[in-house]
């Protein structure tokens, strides 16, 4: 300290968004980042009553049994108001962090508290009633929103959720068109004698996504008659990537096993080295956290890992949480589709691209695209190991040895006693 002043030492300060590689790594400064997207929305200068088209809805979860219920709405009407709630076509037309960001950083959560239990007669239930409809409906819906006050300015991050913009106490919402509501999900919605997760898989059968499929459900419009609750976004969300895969591997565990097969590929900076070994069902993740990645400053690198055998989970997994059920799925997509199973063992690196936490969304896309990747066969689960090394070690200079004799699933691999061994 000279002078009664303190030497400026941060990095960050130093760097101030101009150089993001001389200091963090990152090709993109999240604080600056963040800056723009809060100062491009308050251009806007929303009012306390607007119009607009709201693509989607969301349930907090804090103070659960009593939730904030959110209508997501840019701040005036937009011709592309889907593509603010949109993770598939975003990673379809390969957008980044930047773009996503943009988006969603865009949408004013126009909010009010509600009890879980539906059915309150009050001001409040009509609320969540316009929210209902919005997340039933195929494509945005024309609202009219009564705020107690101007929207709080900022951009909300969750490793869960897609980010969010400003958000503000609701006092009224009206929707001003007919909602387009397809029949199959009309169906569901009165179906009172149908659970939630029946629903929710012959929905996705009949070709709905997950993140139309996570709001249906977070809305409370599923299940057996009083048994309707509104979900939190965040337990949705994991909850359709598990009961639909669960149901996958209902059909899988039939099936012939697959080669010893190896896919790599990503997406936002997440990436996935994928190994199918020629076994029977058993699964694991490990998320590798690689220097200057969100939520990892240091220069170690750090993971988390869960499994589950042949027959599943009991539990929770709480050291990959979400991204190990949506990492889980487009795997059993795969399987499903060639008619398969196996042993897999996922292997993720997450990079500083990813700059910041954009939602579980984005692991269910890389591993989309890394699933779509040139598949690599190998004759013996050696040969597939040693390109796995070779691979790893090229991209991220990093030795998967070291994760190797910590998973579950290989060393059973590697000690299992099978009885072709003993025939002659």
């Amino acid at each position: 300290m000279i002078d009664g002043l303190m030497k400026i030492t941060s990095n960050c300060i130093l760097c101030k968004g101009r150089d993001p590689q001389k200091f963090c790594g990152r090709s993109m400064c999240p604080i600056i980042m963040k800056s723009q997207a809060t100062a491009k929305v308050k251009e806007f200068n929303v009012s306390e009553e607007f119009s607009s088209q709201a693509p989607s809805v969301f349930i907090g979860h804090h103070g659960y049994p009593k939730v904030n219920v959110g209508i997501l709405s840019p701040p005036e009407k937009k011709n592309d108001a889907w593509m603010y709630d949109a993770p598939k076509a975003w990673a379809k037309l390969g957008y980044g962090v930047g773009d996503v960001v943009g988006y969603r950083s865009s949408l004013i959560n126009s909010r009010t508290k509600a009890e879980v239990g539906i059915g309150k007669s009050d001001r409040t239930e009509k609320i969540v009633e316009i929210a209902q409809e919005i997340s039933q409906a195929s494509r945005p819906v024309d609202v009219e929103v009564h705020l107690k006050g101007r929207p709080r300015y900022q951009t909300n991050f969750d490793p869960y959720i897609a980010p969010t913009g400003p958000n503000a106490s609701m006092n009224n919402a009206k929707i001003t068109s007919n909602p387009h509501i397809n029949t199959q999900v009309e169906k569901k919605v009165s179906d009172t004698d149908l659970s939630s997760t029946q629903a929710v898989v012959q929905l996705y059968n009949k070709g709905y996504d997950e993140n139309f499929l996570s709001k249906l459900l977070s809305m409370g419009n599923l299940g057996i008659g009083n048994n309707r609750k509104l979900v939190p976004t965040r337990w949705s969300i994991t909850a359709v990537d598990d009961n639909v895969g669960k149901e996958i591997l209902d059909e899988l565990r039939d099936f012939k096993t697959c080669e010893n097969m190896l896919f790599f590929g990503g997406y936002l900076g997440n990436y996935y080295l994928i190994l199918f070994f020629e076994d029977v069902w058993q699964y694991e993740l490990f998320e590798t956290y690689m220097p200057n990645a969100s939520w990892n400053q240091e220069n170690e690198i750090g993971w988390t890992t869960d499994y589950e055998g042949y027959y599943g989970r009991r539990s929770y997994a709480e050291n990959c949480a979400g991204g190990y059920y949506a990492a889980r799925l487009p795997i059993l997509e795969y399987l499903k589709k060639e008619k398969l199973q196996g042993s897999v063992l996922a292997l993720r690196f997450i990079t500083g691209e990813y700059s910041c936490p954009l939602g579980v969304w984005v692991v269910r896309e890389a591993t989309r695209k890394a699933m779509a990747s040139e598949k690599k066969i190998f004759e013996t689960k050696e040969q597939m190991i040693d390109e796995a090394r070779k691979t790893i070690k090229e991209r991220f200079k990093f030795d998967i040895d070291l994760m190797l004799k910590e998973s579950i699933l290989y060393q059973n691999i590697k000690k299992q006693t099978k009885l072709s061994q003993f025939v002659r």
